[in-house]
């Protein structure tokens, strides 16, 4: 009989037996809500308290995707997920030459705090937990979000949720930063105290792998140069002077979910498990700061156009991975999502898989229910020390911000994408309706909205809100944040002038998200990845 390999070329044994597995209960699982974490973060788990559903959702306007949000909520959702173009990701204005032919297109466009507010029109934000996409810009995403609460009467510390914020994978896999790695890791620590003493219920990261793995990564590299990644963001925070146990309790990760359903479950439960183990070795963390906690997104490159509604049952086996894995909260995508933004009926059916898993499957009911199967405790312990030999190899380089430098993760997610697609040409790897029981038959073809008229819409509000706003307040308080910037360069020592509290107040007089990112690019420079 051949061998056979996992997605992460583990092999697979045809039958494990008692004697294959050396697990300790006590040393590497323990019972759920105890270190190390591998059977749950929590005691009781999906007993006590299902995942928040939360979908994600931008569409063009601040206004059309309020009206997503709102749909979403009726139909039973538990919070919200933001979805952003590429100029607000990026730090451009909607109205700059170099955002022409992208406003609105992959997500909403937020140029003011007055889009922000049309977002959010009639949601409770003391109730509703909301999740932000948004790395380069997180700063200004996050001090629109509070400037709202603000102007609405609700405090800061009613707020809760999560700004994505996790530069260094932008370098790696995704390409949405700004300013070079030095500068930003400092405010990303600067985000850390600021959320720490003043939005306590507010996550001020979310390290992912989810777009190391879509950019081709196995699951054991996403879960590797994910956390290569967030011991860098730990030791930049605690190099500043933040005690470990201030912050990260509050530190999240976002995590995809694939196909195969063991790998996949093992992944979370090994991640669990060496997140507890790093944080307790290296940084002398107490229980709180080892808890790993994570949202998960089903996996958008195992997607199709062809036969398009087979992605639900796709996307259904990976909703059961997410939760019997034990994710906090969930993202499924709609079926239809190869082809373009979801349609209300796909997002609707996406979330109804959630709820069917959640409240019909039976999983819900014991926590970690597939602990003890001898198979996932193997692959379980050898996920585990795959990626502990790839942090190795980062540590070697110096750490993540060395290992991007020299390209390494770059070049080992490139190696396994182009390996993944050499199987499935070969057909080695099936993807039904791809490669085998395809029908011949043409992708259906999904309206879009009108992009010029939404562009030349975006363009005019943003315009009325200048006219309107007090342009000399808005200049000095771009100046204030200049002042502040040099501080977050390498070459400055001691402590930094807090900027969340200048940016907070230059979006409160309706600076706008290109003007603070080109302030900040003014002094920090606009990072150029090497050749």
């Amino acid at each position: 009989m051949s061998e056979r390999l996992s997605p992460s070329g583990i092999p697979i044994p045809a039958v494990v037996r008692p004697g294959d597995v050396h697990t300790d209960y006590a040393r590497d699982l323990g019972d759920p809500g105890q270190f190390p974490f591998t059977r749950g973060v929590q005691p009781s788990m999906y007993r006590g308290r299902l995942w928040t559903m939360r979908q994600y959702a931008g569409f063009g306007t601040a206004k059309a995707t309020n009206e997503r949000f709102r749909l979403l909520l009726d139909a039973g959702q538990t919070g919200l997920s933001v979805a952003f173009d590429l100029p607000t990701q990026m730090g451009i204005d909607s109205s700059s030459p170099r955002a022409t032919g992208e406003v609105g297109r992959v997500g909403v466009a937020i140029d003011t705090v007055d889009d922000m507010h049309l977002l959010l029109d009639g949601i409770p934000l003391d109730k509703v937990s909301t999740s932000m996409t948004i790395n380069a810009t997180a700063s200004t995403l996050l001090a629109m979000y509070i400037v709202v609460a603000e102007e609405r009467g609700i405090a800061r510390a009613a707020l809760s949720g999560t700004v994505q914020n996790d530069i260094l994978k932008e370098y790696i896999a995704r390409g949405t930063y700004i300013y070079p790695p030095a500068p930003s890791l400092a405010l990303t620590a600067e985000m850390f105290r600021f959320c720490a003493a003043e939005v306590p219920q507010w996550n001020p990261i979310s390290i992912s792998g989810y777009h190391i793995r879509e950019a081709g990564a196995t699951a054991v590299q996403e879960v590797a140069f994910t956390f290569a990644d967030a011991l860098a963001y730990v030791q930049q925070a605690v190099s500043a002077g933040l005690a470990v146990d201030s912050f990260a309790p509050r530190l999240s990760f976002f995590f995809a979910a694939h196909n195969d359903l063991f790998e996949e479950v093992a992944k979370f439960r090994a991640a669990r498990r060496l997140w507890a183990r790093l944080m307790r070795d290296r940084f002398g963390a107490n229980d709180a700061s080892c808890r790993m906690r994570f949202h998960t997104q089903t996996g958008g490159v195992t997607l199709t156009a062809q036969q398009p509604l087979s992605n639900v049952v796709r996307v259904t086996v990976q909703a059961l991975a997410a939760t019997l894995g034990g994710t906090q909260s969930l993202h499924t995508n709609g079926y239809d999502e190869a082809l373009a933004l979801p349609t209300a009926e796909a997002a609707t059916l996406a979330l109804r898989t959630q709820q069917i898993v959640g409240y019909e499957s039976g999983i819900a009911q014991t926590v970690d229910p597939l602990a003890g199967s001898w198979y996932v405790e193997q692959l379980t312990d050898t996920i585990e020390a795959r990626v502990v030999e790839l942090l190795n190899k980062v540590d070697e380089l110096g750490g993540a911000a060395e290992a991007i430098k020299a390209s390494f993760f770059q070049e080992e997610i490139g190696r396994s994408a182009y390996e993944y697609q050499l199987r499935v040409e070969a057909g080695e790897t099936v993807v039904v309706g791809v490669n085998k029981f395809g029908d011949g038959q043409e992708p259906p073809i999904i309206p879009a909205p009108d992009f010029k008229e939404l562009e030349r819409d975006q363009v005019a509000r943003l315009a009325e809100v200048r006219g309107q706003r007090d342009n000399e307040a808005v200049h000095a308080a771009l100046a204030r944040i200049a002042d502040a910037a040099p501080e977050y360069l390498p070459a400055h020592t001691g402590p930094r002038t807090p900027l969340m509290p200048r940016i907070i107040d230059a979006v409160r007089l309706r600076a706008s998200v290109g003007e603070i990112a080109d302030t900040l690019e003014s002094v920090w420079g606009r990072y150029q990845p090497s050749l």
